[in-house]
């Protein structure tokens, strides 16, 4: 299965963490192009978020030379489901963001997957997020190979009726 992880820039670390242990169990996994940079040692977390925290993350945004959230959206696209990575952030427990409230936006609206990392934060926008009926994991990553075998006896059920 092809999935795309969603994340804060901030959690990257556990993106990378949770992008070995699905590509080590056969999925093809896609994470943010920030996350990608940062383990490629192209940029430090720690100026991406102090540059961000001066005025935004515009800067990058700009610097690169395609769209990231058309980008993004191409991606999901492309994918089978998105797994939102949401932990602590902020002091909100579950933390999820504008970007990745759009890119669970966007994979709801293409009829992909939705799993969250844990249970949705107590936001403002959580009723947006329990209507388009995502997965929650409570952190346990086997959940998704749980749901796959699942889905496939049931194509396969549905294939012979």
């Amino acid at each position: 299965m092809k999935i795309t992880i969603c994340g804060s820039i901030d959690f990257t670390e556990k993106i990378k963490e949770i992008a070995d242990i699905l590509s080590a169990k056969g999925h093809i996994v896609e994470i943010p192009l920030s996350a990608q940079k940062i383990l490629n040692g192209e940029m430090s977390l720690k100026d991406y978020l102090s540059a961000k925290q001066k005025g935004g993350d515009i800067f990058f945004r700009e610097k690169v030379k395609e769209d990231v959230i058309k980008r993004y959206y191409r991606i999901i696209g492309e994918s089978d489901a998105i797994l939102v990575v949401n932990i602590a952030k902020k002091g909100i427990e579950n933390y999820i963001g504008g970007s990745v409230l759009m890119e669970i936006g966007f994979a709801y609206v293409l009829g992909k997957k939705i799993f969250l990392l844990n249970s949705i934060p107590e936001i403002s926008y959580k009723d947006e997020i329990q209507f388009m009926k995502p997965i929650i994991l409570n952190g346990d990553l086997e959940e998704i190979i749980k749901w796959r075998s699942r889905a496939c006896r049931a194509s396969s059920v549905r294939s012979r009726v």
